[in-house]
């Protein structure tokens, strides 16, 4: 599950027989003395915050071993502890979650080549005393165990967010104070990441039952993606797997985050539509605040059946996006990556189903396959051939449509990966089924509205860019897929009729570069001969856009993330 989780204030802090309210907890973190703990580590053997009474500070950070950003951040301490280890520094990670257990721990250090004690707080005591709310959050303390510095280690990665380097190390720049015997300037940040899974001591209560009621709504709008081997953080498959996510589950439900899906419900039906309804939201809320009971396990639906192989089917043809295999960094930010490959057809080619599949789901967040024409440098925009993204579902066309490629093209592979932690490689293809020409009664086709000559001047947090396409025929229009770069803020389509009148077509207040969604009609459009489809896309190049790689520069058109764009893709048929 993609998080982009809101920082709360401490909500209660404990530091031996010291206890405070929420509204002064941020305040009252530093300064509080820490009393000591033994927890065992990720072998079972038992480590004691007394154990480093040589240390001039610690740095006691709490992690978890499926949480995006502590995967990240893991090895980003040992570096720290590298560092600053002979200076004084130590370096103690905690994880205080009930979903994780010792052996998940040893495998993360395992992973993550963790070089710094990693510890087990079993029934989140330490969590407990000393406030702590999520993963990855640090409280680093002097050698007198009081606290000088909390909040974030830096600020390169957020709950959405990836920025190409970190701009701020908030906590290498307070331990070189802290040695140094300085003031640390900032001594309190905002700690963005996963709740802590904490065990509740909540009495199961109402009818509301995981078995009965909450995986079936998790198997239909979560599991294709939070299961073993996808992109998602975490595994929703079972009762033992959802308990010490309900937090974050709750909380990413409310801000709308999760399923993923930006468009205005005002406006248009899709077919693919993955918001949650209000029944389901309410069942879940009420499943929570019930104490989460399994319930009869008799009651629990089977899993959904994921197809192993092709949903299309044998292909055939298989395309793989390179000859060797891309490696994926631990961390960092990676721009599109672009392969082109020539299939090798000598003759018109007339689609009919195409699937992408990333090699490794992991690490793949989304697929573009575009055709280059014959004798082309530049991809033609208006033919997509197939994209992927988590949960999405292939091509395949039907009632004689299918995709005219000339021969003599060449496709380009624009990939999206996100790095989690480790180094991965993958070797992404696609799978093409053919036709025959006399069986195409339609040809699928492409459309965009693009403006490309666009300057978003710096600071500006609500600049408008419009492009528009005019329609010379009847069209059934099918989908529309919105795409802006990391600036991107809104976008809308509105339809501009003969008569005068205007609909808007769809709607995304709240664009997600993450998330390259396309809205598939559940019902194809009439669009007819003389109307105009205006595109409206809106940029944040401010400052308080947290995914802007630098607001002091004007940004135009460019392929890289840290440019932008402005495209309406469309996807049609010719109207009867």
């Amino acid at each position: 599950m993609r998080l982009r989780l809101i920082c709360v204030l401490l909500a209660c802090l404990s530091f031996g027989c010291l206890s405070c309210n929420a509204s002064n907890a941020a305040e009252s973190v530093i300064g509080q003395k820490v009393q000591s703990f033994a927890l065992p580590n990720a072998y079972g053997k038992e480590v004691s915050l007394d154990d480093f009474t040589d240390r001039k500070c610690v740095a006691i950070v709490f992690l978890g071993t499926e949480c995006p950003l502590a995967k990240l951040y893991g090895p980003r301490l040992n570096d720290l502890q590298a560092k600053f280890g002979e200076g004084g520094l130590q370096v103690i990670g905690v994880n205080s979650n009930k979903q994780d257990s010792l052996t998940e721990v040893a495998a993360y250090v395992h992973r993550h080549e963790i070089t710094f004690p990693m510890l087990k707080d079993k029934g989140n005591v330490v969590a407990d005393a000393m406030g702590a709310q999520r993963t990855p959050e640090v409280f680093l303390v002097d050698a007198d165990r009081v606290v000088r510095y909390h909040g974030r280690i830096d600020d390169q990665y957020g709950v959405g967010y990836s920025r190409d380097k970190k701009t701020h190390s908030d906590l290498a720049i307070a331990v070189e104070a802290l040695l140094s015997g300085d003031q640390i300037a900032q001594p309190q940040t905002e700690a963005v990441g996963c709740h802590i899974g904490r065990v509740k001591k909540i009495a199961e209560t109402g009818e509301v039952t995981f078995s009965k009621h909450i995986a079936p709504i998790f198997h239909a709008r979560c599991v294709s993606c939070h299961r073993e081997g996808e992109i998602a953080p975490f595994t929703l498959t079972s009762y033992e797997d959802v308990l010490g996510w309900e937090d974050t589950i709750l909380e990413v439900i409310d801000d709308n985050r999760m399923p993923p899906w930006s468009a205005n419900p005002d406006h248009g039906e899709f077919a693919n539509d993955a918001r949650l309804s209000a029944e389901e939201r309410s069942l879940i809320e009420q499943w929570v605040d019930g104490g989460m009971p399994e319930g009869d396990p008799n009651d629990l639906p089977e899993l959904p059946k994921f197809t192993a192989g092709w949903q299309i089917g044998e292909p055939d043809q298989v395309i793989q996006m390179r000859d060797k295999p891309f490696t994926v960094p631990a961390e960092g930010v990676l721009d599109y990556q672009r392969f082109v490959v020539d299939p090798g057809w000598t003759e018109d080619k007339f689609v009919v189903a195409c699937e992408a599949r990333p090699q490794n789901r992991s690490v793949v967040h989304h697929i573009l396959v575009f055709v280059i024409p014959p004798n082309g440098k530049r991809v033609d925009l208006q033919k997509v051939l197939v994209g992927y993204a988590p949960g999405s579902t292939p091509l395949e066309l039907n009632d004689g449509i299918a995709i005219h490629v000339q021969a003599g093209s060449k496709l380009l592979f624009e990939m999206h990966y996100t790095p989690n932690g480790t180094v991965q490689d993958d070797l992404s293809y696609i799978g093409v089924k053919f036709t025959q020409r006399e069986n195409v009664a339609k040809e699928l086709k492409g459309a965009v509205a693009i403006n490309t000559r666009f300057r978003i001047p710096p600071g500006e947090a609500n600049h408008v860019v419009t492009a528009s396409k005019g329609v010379n025929s009847d069209k059934k229009l099918l989908s529309m897929t919105p795409h802006m770069h990391l600036r991107g803020k809104a976008f809308r389509y509105v339809a501009r009729f003969p008569d005068g009148t205007e609909e808007i077509l769809l709607d995304v207040p709240r664009y997600d570069f993450n998330w390259q969604i396309k809205y598939i009609l559940k019902e194809p459009r009439l669009i007819p001969k003389g109307t105009s489809i205006h595109c409206r896309a809106v940029f944040d190049n401010s400052e308080y856009n947290l995914s802007n790689p630098d607001p002091s520069k004007t940004v135009g058109w460019g392929e890289q993330s840290w440019d932008e764009m402005m495209i309406g893709f469309m996807d049609y048929v010719d109207a009867d």
